[in-house]
């Protein structure tokens, strides 16, 4: 059993390989005055770098779970998501609406990859 844990802390790792899965730690923006877009180009750059520690790209993603703190924002969020995501190697998603830890955090990405 093979596990490597990569840019951790007492609490969490940023993300975790095992074997040939990757799993990363939910991911919220750096910058919480933001807008939805702001933050979701954020996160997804963030979610890139956290992904490369791994050694995988976008193209390698199984799934992505997104929760957003305002359902209102989907479209616009979506909007970004979608020009970001390789729609050639699309992942399984899922968002759901969701109070975060800091009311400024306007959603939070978790994800799933193939190494």
């Amino acid at each position: 059993m093979d596990i490597q844990r990569k840019g951790r802390n007492a609490r969490y790792s940023q993300c975790v390989r095992f074997n040939d899965c990757i799993e990363t730690s939910g991911i919220v923006a750096r910058d919480t005055s933001l807008d939805i877009a702001g933050q979701t180009r954020d996160v997804l750059e963030q979610l890139e770098a956290v992904m490369a520690l791994a050694g995988v790209d976008r193209s390698r993603l199984i799934r992505v779970q997104i929760w957003l703190a305002d359902m209102a924002e989907f479209d616009a969020m979506n909007r970004i998501y979608d020009a970001w995501v390789d729609p050639q190697h699309p992942p399984a998603r899922a968002c759901v609406g969701a109070s975060l830890a800091d009311s400024r955090y306007r959603l939070e990405i978790q994800a799933s990859a193939a190494a």
